[in-house]
């Protein structure tokens, strides 16, 4: 199945960094939101952000993969939709980390609904600078 929103990120942080800030319930909720994730297959977890008039802030999410630290995968459910997210890191011979980004499974409704894709898109683009920051400052 052809991803619904894929990105790239690099970072010149070490692999390790990188994965930590993806499983590290602290870190993450420095760059997502708030969060009790843990990594292990089948926890289920939610992020929570601040409620809007359209949404109430919650995403429920269950850990579907741990490969560390190549492949973190889980679901995330959320306004009706329940997609699947899946982070794969690389080393480059450089020692740059390429940080790969895979969100499927929206539905065929929210395909055709104009601006829905791109802006997970941008979200994801923003949450991927705030990633770069925090990395950053380790």
């Amino acid at each position: 199945m052809k991803p619904d929103v894929s990105l790239d990120y690099q970072f010149t942080s070490s692999i390790d960094q990188v994965w930590n800030a993806l499983t590290d319930s602290d870190t993450l909720a420095k760059w997502i939101w708030n969060n009790d994730f843990e990594p292990i297959v089948g926890h289920k977890f939610q992020f929570k952000t601040e409620p809007s008039e359209w949404w109430n802030g919650i995403v429920d999410c269950e850990v579907l993969i741990v490969d560390e630290p190549h492949t973190l995968s889980y679901t995330w459910i959320s306004a009706g939709e329940n997609t699947t997210i899946t982070w794969t890191l690389k080393e480059g011979s450089d020692g740059t980390v390429h940080l790969h980004l895979d969100q499927t499974g929206f539905s065929e409704e929210t395909k055709s609904r104009p601006g829905a894709i791109e802006g997970a898109t941008s979200a994801w683009t923003y949450k991927g600078n705030q990633l770069g920051k925090v990395l950053a400052e380790l």
